[in-house]
């Protein structure tokens, strides 16, 4: 048997000899051979792709949403044809280590697989594109004729971070899904279509081959995720109790129930996934500290590439390269006045080539300010794996690709917003330590459980345990599982609230955010030993170790060449990942909560 790559237009080499022993079955030559011309049709395919959906995400028009529509048919259709090529090949005897990981990789690099079927491939890719720009061009109007009035996501996010008044909240939290209902019967034929390709490369569905893609089976993972989520679930479920508390305080226990779920709409946050935006009503010790770091970067008139280099002056601070020059003339940092744009924060190396890019609509605000480091950790990810084969050229895991960013801006302590200018307190008053921990816990240990359940909740609709009509109510079944937090108000019959976040549309696999959200303390822990920091963890920042910057360039120069215990075991020594060190992060200000919430009843 000869085993060949489908000859496209857009790349054919020229296809290995087939060797006498190919009819007994793959061999190791043969693999090998095979994993390097699909290197370079891959290239090819996805730098296509690539480039029109930064064209399509900057610019959405119907014309640019076509384009990614065939980019994508296109690479589903190599995809499709041949990952069960490369499942063959990696049966092949004596396979050297770099080959049996690229086949290894390719089997579930795609969380969208495509059926055989051409007429489904093509549906399958027109939805996903659909849906796409369906959130990004999604808007909540009222009023008719001239009084008619439009806001989109970002203007109603604004009210439920800036406004205290229940019913606006409400009505800018309910308006923003009638967004997503008519994603609803869309969803459920890609749903459908993506478990037909997941079966036909030999998974029983999405859920189950997003879960191999960890280096062990799904059902191990599975069980690694509820582990790591036992360990840090007490930090939540005492931010929980006193945030629920102080919301009862402001609206009134009539409104909120002193022992049952927070209403979602009043958590500051569009999918209450982070309660920043509340952060004064819950600040410890207000005036101890200047930590409104909005409010500086706004007095100082900070612009979006003010902002921008501020975070790549981090990485260089820790001696790792500067962007190049094309990043500052490629990314898009503000709205245009003149476009529809995805605002959703996005880093990308369009060309595969060291191409990097931002896709932000940047505002002075302390979320932004933190995300530019977040993304920027995927870029410089990009930047120094860019050499290596392509399937190599991405994170260990997910969740590595996610944590770097994260992992840098847990160094945005008091004492390194005072060295640049946005704040005077230091981190040796005990006070403004546990309002900078308060502020952290609730963009990051608010977060846990909705980065668990985002995941649950796919897996359940891809492997059809749950029904159709019943998505919405398991949706918000979990969010009260895991997250006590509850819809503000009976859903309507065709509600689809889990299309209301970018994610689901989008089809981005969402338990890398979970994994980052724990990663993120033990590269910060192991960073500060290189830096030689001796002190608490939550008291230190790496701006300006070099040392430190040696140990994460150790991870970013892998890629995904290795098993993410191997990378793991590159920048922090150990091979599993920990939830101990976010529990020693942030003990400061868990012994405070457990004061505060003493003769409460916590849980829900």
């Amino acid at each position: 048997m000869r085993l060949l790559l489908p000859c496209l237009a857009i790349a054919c080499a020229k296809a290995p000899a087939p060797s006498p022993a190919a009819t007994a079955g793959p061999t190791a030559d043969e693999a090998r051979a095979w994993v390097e011309q699909a290197d370079g049709q891959l290239r090819t395919l996805w730098r296509e792709s690539q480039r029109k959906a930064w064209t399509y995400e900057t610019d959405l028009t119907d014309a640019h949403e076509a384009a990614v529509v065939a980019a994508e048919e296109q690479t589903m259709g190599w995809m499709t044809d041949n990952i069960p090529v490369a499942a063959r090949l990696a049966t092949a005897p004596d396979l050297d280590p770099v080959t049996a990981r690229q086949l290894q990789l390719l089997r579930t690099s795609s969380p969208l697989p495509a059926p055989a079927d051409p007429d489904k491939r093509r549906e399958l890719a027109e939805i996903a594109a659909k849906m796409n720009g369906m959130y990004g061009k999604g808007e909540y109007c009222t009023g008719e004729g001239e009084a008619r009035v439009c806001r989109d996501l970002g203007e109603l996010s604004k009210v439920l971070a800036t406004s205290t008044d229940w019913d606006a909240q409400l009505e800018a939290w309910e308006g923003w899904r009638t967004v997503s209902p008519p994603m609803k019967p869309m969803y459920a034929s890609f749903a459908a279509l993506g478990n037909e390709g997941a079966r036909e490369i030999g998974f029983a569905n999405m859920g189950q081959l997003w879960l191999s893609g960890y280096d062990m089976p799904s059902d191990e993972m599975l069980a690694e995720t509820e582990r790591l989520w036992l360990q840090v679930k007490p930090l939540y479920e005492q931010l929980h109790c006193y945030t629920r508390a102080k919301l009862v305080e402001r609206y009134g226990a009539d409104r909120i129930s002193p022992t049952g779920l927070i209403p979602a709409h009043v958590t500051g946050n569009m999918w209450a996934q982070s309660w920043e935006n509340i952060y004064p009503l819950l600040e410890p010790y207000p005036g101890a500290s200047d930590l409104d770091v909005t409010a500086a970067l706004q007095a100082q008139n900070w612009d979006a590439i003010r902002i921008a280099k501020a975070g790549e002056g981090f990485f260089t601070s820790m001696g790792l390269d500067p962007m190049p020059a094309t990043f500052w003339e490629r990314s898009m940092f503000v709205k245009p006045p003149d476009k529809e744009v995805v605002c959703h924060a996005s880093a990308w190396d369009v060309e595969l080539a060291d191409d990097q890019r931002i896709k932000m609509c940047i505002e002075p605000s302390l979320d932004d300010f933190v995300t530019i480091h977040h993304e920027l950790g995927h870029n410089y990810y990009n930047h120094y794996h860019t050499t290596l084969p392509i399937l190599f050229q991405s994170g260990a895991h997910d969740g590595f690709h996610e944590a770097i960013g994260d992992a840098v801006a847990l160094s945005i302590t008091p004492s390194y917003l005072k060295q640049i200018g946005l704040a005077e307190t230091d981190s040796s008053d005990p006070q403004a330590l546990l309002d900078k921990q308060m502020l952290d816990a609730l963009q990051k240990i608010a977060f846990l459980p909705f980065g668990y359940l985002m995941d649950r909740w796919r897996w359940d609709v891809f492997s059809g345990k749950v029904a159709e009509e019943d998505w919405n109510d398991h949706w918000w079944a979990l969010r009260a599982q895991y997250q006590g937090i509850g819809a503000p108000g009976p859903r309507p019959a065709d509600a689809f609230d889990p299309g209301a976040k970018f994610h689901i549309p989008a089809n981005t696999p969402y338990l890398r955010y979970f994994l980052a959200a724990i990663l993120q303390f033990q590269f910060h822990e192991s960073m500060c030993k290189a830096a030689g920091h001796t002190g608490p963890l939550h008291t230190c920042s790496v701006y300006g170790s070099k040392e430190a910057g040696e140990k994460l360039k150790a991870v970013l120069e892998l890629g995904a060449s290795k098993p993410w215990p191997d990378a793991l075991e590159a920048i922090t020594g150990t091979r599993q990942m920990d939830g101990r060190a976010m529990v020693q992060y942030f003990s400061p200000l868990m012994g405070w909560l457990e004061e505060q919430n003493a003769g409460r009843q916590c849980g829900w």
